[in-house]
């Protein structure tokens, strides 16, 4: 088993280009009490890695399956009714990326090799839609079309179409002067490059999708060998819908009035807004901090990393019936 202890770095490109907006704080307040309080009981609990998944069989499409997951691991919520996208299996409903994944797989078991940059580039509408049937049409369905397509495109164009001569390419760092694998990614696929402007001229870095295909990939593998992020330490946690509902339930972090009546009403929170800068970084920063808060009623070899608590938050308030904020986005 691995021991995963290691220390925050607060230096790393995510969580130091939050300090702008944690410093200056307009429509969130940020409890450090409470993240005491719930560190206080969260310490004591098991913290699982993600479930096991086909990629013991074969470690290689498990990483490319989880490139293109991530691809399209965004936007599971009707815009205009707050519905979200569910699928039924086996008796099972599944929500949102669970509905996706499932879908994903259950299209590459038919023989569609959907992480392969040459069928990607070559995608229509009509093989989607097919894919991802579910109570709700899938949200932004052109949107990722274009996505899958122009991914694609450069896949095929610099690496035969395989994400693992993208992912052998260079160390297995996220960040190593500009080739780790984060680096590379949020470079040469825009749609991995999560950043926005605030106050418009310093640049917060969120990298949601690309941090959570490398996560996916050092918690299913980094036991067997067969890929190991060296650099942990710097990875934060996902900056989505759900963590902050969690956050806000535990009162880790604390909205206005105005905010809270906007999320609360299903109204469309603008991309890059004050408001959804500061509902990101604030997560982020919370699960940083209480992620230390926890460890340090850990003893060392139990010590956890900021993804597990992220996950632990995500699995238990993914399919809360309490609103989340929604910002029409690509990125989360």
């Amino acid at each position: 088993s691995i021991i995963w202890t290691m220390d925050i770095n607060w230096n790393s490109k995510v969580l130091s280009s939050l300090n702008p907006v944690i410093e200056n704080l307009q429509n969130i307040k940020l409890n450090q009490d409470e993240i005491t309080r719930v560190a206080d009981w969260m310490a004591y609990e098991e913290f699982q890695p993600p479930e096991d998944n086909l990629s013991k069989k074969n470690p290689e499409e498990f990483m490319r399956t989880t490139m293109l997951i991530n691809t399209l691991n965004f936007a599971f919520t009707d815009f205009e009714n707050s519905t979200k996208y569910e699928i039924v299996r086996d008796g099972r409903t599944l929500s949102d990326s669970e509905a996706m994944i499932t879908q994903i797989q259950e299209a590459i078991t038919s023989g569609i090799k959907l992480y392969d940059g040459n069928v990607l580039s070559e995608l229509d509408i009509n093989s989607l839609n097919e894919i991802f049937q579910g109570n709700i049409d899938m949200p932004m369905m052109l949107e990722r079309l274009q996505i899958l397509q122009a991914t694609g495109k450069q896949l095929s164009e610099s690496y035969q179409g395989d994400w693992m001569n993208f992912i052998n390419a260079g160390p297995k760092k996220l960040y190593h002067d500009g080739e780790g694998l984060i680096e590379r990614l949020t470079s040469e696929f825009p749609r991995f490059d999560d950043t926005s402007t605030y106050n418009e001229k310093d640049d917060v870095h969120f990298y949601k999708l690309a941090q959570l295909a490398f996560w996916g990939m050092h918690a299913e593998l980094a036991g067997t060998g067969e890929f190991y992020i060296e650099d942990m330490e710097s990875m934060s946690a996902f900056a989505d819908y759900i963590v902050p509902v969690a956050l806000e339930v535990m009162r880790v972090v604390e909205y206005s009035d105005d905010l809270q009546s906007k999320i609360r009403n299903g109204e469309i929170i603008q991309r890059d807004s004050l408001e959804e800068i500061e509902i990101r970084a604030a997560s982020l920063y919370a699960t940083a901090k209480l992620t230390e808060e926890i460890n340090k009623r850990r003893p060392s070899e139990k010590s956890i990393i900021i993804p597990q608590l992220d996950f632990r938050l995500w699995k238990l308030y993914h399919a809360t019936h309490r609103p989340h904020h929604l910002t029409i986005t690509t990125m989360y």
